[in-house]
């Protein structure tokens, strides 16, 4: 193999592996309901609603839980969701792990 392709080879190769191999870790850290994001790197609320707008939800309620934002809308479809959301980047937090998916409620408290 060329030393330029090898080279090539092997930064794709370095890249993957911090990229995906670091995906069941960062699912792993949120496994307890837990975000774990200073303060100072927190997006604005306002940030998040507006996201959650542009994809036709109604958000109904914001708040802080758990180092997460906790977020009470209906979706495009008019269905309830109650989902929690990583405060650095916006994203939803695996429905396998912290908070239910749209329709269902359990384990939510409606303070």
């Amino acid at each position: 193999m060329r030393p330029l392709r090898r080279l090539l080879a092997i930064g794709a190769l370095t890249i993957g592996t911090l990229t995906f191999g670091a995906a069941p870790w960062t699912i792993a850290a949120y496994a307890d309901g837990r975000c774990d994001v200073p303060l100072a790197e927190w997006q604005p609320r306002e940030a998040l609603q507006k996201k959650l707008e542009a994809q036709g939800w109604t958000v109904l309620r914001i708040r802080a839980d758990d180092g997460c934002y906790k977020v009470v809308a209906t979706d495009e479809t008019g269905a309830m969701v109650k989902r929690k959301f990583d405060p650095r980047n916006l994203t939803p937090l695996a429905r396998g792990g912290p908070g239910p998916g749209p329709g269902h409620h359990h384990g939510w408290d409606d303070d």
